[in-house]
């Protein structure tokens, strides 16, 4: 009976951890939108050279298209269901939600501008 005493409780608390995660991931590809989507890690040296990027790409084309990072080491699962086997990796998907390129390694923000412009239709 003591046992159940810590079991249950401690199975509603990680239930809950679990929601909260699922809670705070973003959707990926984000609904009727065209969606970029830099998979990488906060400690990799590539993967730190397109913060700044990102950071320019998310206000430039706010409201246009939706420019997402997430952390591998925090979020596997996303890493695993969009195959990635080298970080960053960067993955474009169209209105629709189809992945439509992807690219391994640092990517330079102008050519991201011009995979973005030719499917938001800039």
């Amino acid at each position: 009976m003591n046992a159940f005493k810590i079991l249950i409780p401690a199975i509603f608390l990680l239930s809950f951890c679990c929601l909260q995660t699922a809670w705070g991931a973003p959707e990926i590809p984000v609904k009727n939108m065209v969606t970029m989507v830099d998979i990488g890690s906060t400690s990799c040296i590539p993967c730190k050279m397109m913060e700044p990027v990102l950071e320019n790409l998310t206000k430039e084309y706010q409201g246009r298209a939706a420019i997402l990072f997430v952390d591998v080491k925090k979020d596997m699962a996303t890493a695993r269901k969009y195959d990635i086997r080298a970080i960053p990796t960067q993955v474009f998907f169209d209105k629709s939600g189809k992945e439509v390129w992807r690219h391994a390694g640092f990517l330079d923000q102008k050519t991201i501008e011009g995979k973005l412009n030719a499917l938001v239709g800039k």
